[in-house]
């Protein structure tokens, strides 16, 4: 579906406004769904303006500030617990792929490290052997 334009959208409203018929002509008279106009017209209700609000659609997320706090804590106090363990501690219905990244944001990584750093000068693999000798 794609998004009206301004034009239409103060058209819509102008004919609303004069009275031009029920909200039911006034979609069928501009091609447009009854629910549009009924949405456009609480819209400028309510925030006053009549543009596009593309940034509030889709899903919200389940995870609040304090779901993100108490994460936050729990990978503190214990920093070896699965993201399900994590999940069914935080008491939120939502997907592993949710507290990952939830971790993410709050710049925590759930990446399991070595207490100490690789050392740079240790040799890590043998020397490549030569594959045979010719003869």
């Amino acid at each position: 579906m794609k998004t009206l334009s301004s034009d239409l959208r103060e058209r819509i409203l102008a004919a609303y406004d004069r009275d031009d018929g029920t909200r039911l002509q006034i979609a069928q008279r501009f091609d447009v769904s009854l629910g549009m106009v009924k949405k456009l017209i609480a819209q400028r209700q309510n925030t006053g303006d009549i543009g596009a609000r593309h940034r509030f659609s889709g899903r919200k997320s389940k995870l609040t500030d304090m779901h993100y706090r108490k994460l936050r804590e729990l990978v503190e106090e214990h920093s070896d617990k699965t993201l399900e363990e994590l999940r069914s501690d935080l008491g939120v219905a939502c997907s592993l792929t949710a507290i990952h990244n939830a971790l993410l944001k709050i710049g925590l990584s759930y990446k399991k490290r070595h207490l100490t750093p690789q050392s740079r000068n240790a040799q890590t693999s043998r020397s490549v052997a030569s594959v045979g000798r010719k003869t």
